[in-house]
């Protein structure tokens, strides 16, 4: 019964927080949590994907702290996922189609890595031009870029456009538009040194520490219980050697 109770003490406020991640993508999310003051435990499934879990009262608090940090990764598609031999014969629009994709997602994922940079999506355009003809029309690329609001995206935007213009056959650096939209949610201020507070039963402390004063009150809940219980034994059995003890000749 008392390990039951610490059990339940320690494990009920544990809600999935991400699932079906890989130990890098876990390992990050913990870091970057712990970095901040908010406590986070990782488990492995079956077949080692991960689940990170955090407190129920610090669920919001976690997404929000990762969603700044622009945590998970947006998953992209590379050149060999979008061209997997499927054992069909591709059509040229198919192709082209497959063709487009690629480049997005190949684009999309390299403008990411730029530090300060939430998101991006590149949007490519390959106009269907016949060699026959002279009005042909030249290919151009659409970027959408979120960023954290202490980066200043404008000296970027030059290298972004240069970026995609070289990474696209036919493509000039004029036929690149960058849109870019500052993040509406606001960057923590020193949180590695000013952890997060919480609660325990009422007492304000940092929230790394309230997991171990959980630990704490359930070792302290299950030692009164057994002492109880040894207690209340003992009573018992002093009780029933007491009539045998009178009823005993001199």
């Amino acid at each position: 019964m008392a390990l039951l109770l610490m059990a339940v003490l320690l494990q009920a406020c544990d809600t999935d927080l991400y699932t079906d991640l890989d130990e890098r993508e876990a390992n990050l999310l913990v870091a970057t949590l712990a970095r901040s003051g908010v406590p986070a435990k990782r488990h492995a499934d079956d077949e080692g994907r991960m689940t990170v879990t955090v407190d129920e009262d610090h669920f919001a608090d976690a997404v929000d702290i990762l969603d700044r940090a622009g945590l998970p990764e947006h998953q992209f598609a590379n050149m060999g996922d979008v061209f997997q031999g499927n054992g069909l014969v591709s059509s040229p629009v198919q192709e082209k189609a497959q063709m487009i994709y690629a480049l997005s997602q190949e684009l999309s994922h390299t403008v990411s890595q730029i530090d300060g940079v939430l998101s991006s999506r590149v949007h490519v355009v390959l106009p269907d031009n016949d060699l026959l003809r002279g009005d042909s029309t030249p290919s151009s690329a659409s970027v959408f870029v979120r960023y954290l609001p202490s980066l200043d995206i404008n000296p970027l935007i030059p290298r972004i456009k240069t970026l995609v213009a070289n990474g696209i056959a036919g493509l000039t650096y004029d036929k690149v538009s960058v849109v870019t939209v500052a993040s509406k949610i606001s960057e923590p201020v020193n949180e590695a040194r000013q952890p997060m507070m919480s609660t325990f039963l009422g007492i304000a402390m940092p929230a790394p520490s309230v997991s171990r004063a959980w630990w704490l009150f359930g070792t302290l809940i299950a030692a009164i219980i057994v002492l109880l219980t040894v207690v209340g034994w003992l009573i018992w059995q002093r009780r029933r050697q007491q009539p045998y003890e009178l009823a005993a000749p001199p």
